[in-house]
């Protein structure tokens, strides 16, 4: 694996989950990060960590990422891990949930990509690590429509970028998780109204006996950094649930 000491990393979502995990473990690796967030209170907790610079950037904006990008400079590794997950079958599934859904999930992940891009291929050197699930072309999940819907799409956009820009030096991945330990999952299994027998159900399904830790995917995205002979993959990183 190539040693990614010095790189600059932008991760979008940083101030918590899967976000804060990547964080220290590219810190730990030598990188130096601009942690993002549109959360200010949470992300002002890694105000003074070494190798991290802070920065409020709501991904929805156009305007925001693309004013942050030129205002950061140099950006080698791009992690888009902001994303949304909701409950509903499509019969359920309220259009404002899937606009929100592929804005949230799909449509902010381009916006960073096409404001980082052109500077990557000026270099003919970049990484690119889009957030996606196994909720999504990979396999089924009961009600999560919107969710799958737009995951799916996220899938078809690290494979689309990979045919497009692998042979002018940019390599272009996606993470794939299952169930994952996270401030949002704790909310939904609060939501069910019975957070001890949600937490139950969600442990039944993973054959590996238990939730996966963001630590753990954290130091998936690390790997992918420095992986330089991978790119257009689909990592899946589920506990076996998917096997």
């Amino acid at each position: 694996m190539a040693d990614i000491s010095g790189k600059i990393v932008l991760i979008t979502a940083a101030a918590q989950g899967i976000g804060l995990a990547s964080v220290h473990a590219f810190v730990k690796a030598g990188a130096k990060v601009i942690a993002t967030d549109i959360n200010a209170a949470k992300l002002k907790e890694l105000d003074g960590t070494p190798g991290v610079t802070t920065r409020v950037l709501n991904v929805l904006s156009t305007e925001e990422v693309n004013k942050a990008v030129a205002e950061i400079g140099r950006i080698d590794i791009l992690f888009n891990c902001a994303g949304v997950v909701q409950s509903g079958s499509i019969m359920d599934m309220p259009d404002k949930d899937l606009e929100f859904a592929f804005d949230l999930n799909v449509w902010a992940q381009i916006r960073a990509i096409k404001a980082v891009l052109p500077q990557m291929l000026e270099r003919k050197d970049g990484c690119i690590i889009n957030m996606a699930t196994v909720a999504s072309s990979v396999t089924a999940v009961p009600n999560r429509a919107a969710y799958t819907i737009s995951k799916a799409a996220v899938v078809g956009l690290t494979k689309s970028m990979a045919a497009d820009y692998t042979d002018k030096g940019i390599r272009v991945n996606a993470i794939c998780p299952g169930t994952v330990e996270s401030p949002s999952l704790h909310e939904r299994w609060h939501a069910t109204g019975d957070f001890e027998a949600a937490k139950k159900a969600f442990i039944a399904r993973q054959p590996i006996g238990r939730i996966g830790q963001p630590e753990e995917v954290a130091d998936l995205a690390v790997y992918l950094a420095g992986a330089t002979y991978t790119t257009g993959q689909v990592q899946i990183i589920d506990g076996g649930w998917t096997a």
